[in-house]
């Protein structure tokens, strides 16, 4: 049977206004429960490591870093990637077995296209002992917000490997739509090649995810 054309959903677009990039130097991202700092190699890549150094956190990354040094080098690398910015994820309160002000993980905007008005969000381990917390939506919350809101994005995009069902039912509860799955898109660090299941949140989605991020993570007000 022949592909039936997709309709375009905005016949009437009018113009985009490029999205601003890179992320000013030294923004910080404050919520109730996680405060999002750029990454310092230097002076985070030892408690990150430690933070993170369990089988579960990396089950589904493609790299697993294999030391303090390795883990500095690689934030190294990608903090110097144009279109990349990895922030570090800390706790202003007591979570779980981590003190306020602890290392919790790492996320990072990455893939930004200015022209396009475009970005992901990726790249992200959290400690075990924070999953199922407020720590993922409220970060989500916070990146999503200054995604939108300071540097003008259209669209945000997150995506994860097939075999991760625990992080497909989370994006999916943030409100991202289900877009599609990319077929043997990047090899996973035991060289086998995974499929990467993709959503993504857009600028006429933002004001219905963003009332329903804020609810879950601040309460009605």
């Amino acid at each position: 049977m022949p592909f039936k054309p997709r309709p375009d959903p905005r016949p009437d677009d009018t113009a985009w206004p490029e999205m601003v990039w890179p992320v000013r130097a030294g923004t910080r991202l404050d919520g109730a429960t996680v405060s999002l700092t750029p990454a310092d190699p230097a002076a985070d890549a030892t408690e990150l490591f430690h933070a993170l150094d369990t089988d579960a956190v990396w089950a589904h990354l493609p790299w697993r870093p294999q030391g303090v040094a390795d883990f500095a080098r690689r934030l190294r690398e990608l903090s110097a990637l144009p279109d990349w910015h990895v922030w570090i994820v800390r706790s202003r309160t007591e979570i779980g077995d981590r003190p306020a002000g602890a290392v919790l993980g790492l996320t990072s905007f990455l893939d930004a296209r200015p022209r396009d008005a475009t970005l992901e969000i990726g790249f992200t381990a959290y400690a075990p002992s924070v999953w199922g917390s407020a720590v993922n939506p409220e970060a989500k919350l916070l990146l999503l917000e200054h995604a939108f809101d300071v540097l003008g994005a259209g669209r945000v995009q997150l995506k994860t490997d097939v075999r991760n069902h625990r992080s497909q039912q989370a994006i999916a509860r943030l409100g991202a739509v289900y877009e599609g799955t990319l077929r043997r898109q990047f090899r996973r660090s035991d060289g086998t090649v995974r499929d990467s299941v993709l959503f993504a949140v857009t600028a006429e989605d933002w004001p219905d995810v963003r009332a329903r991020l804020a609810h879950r993570v601040r309460g009605p007000r």
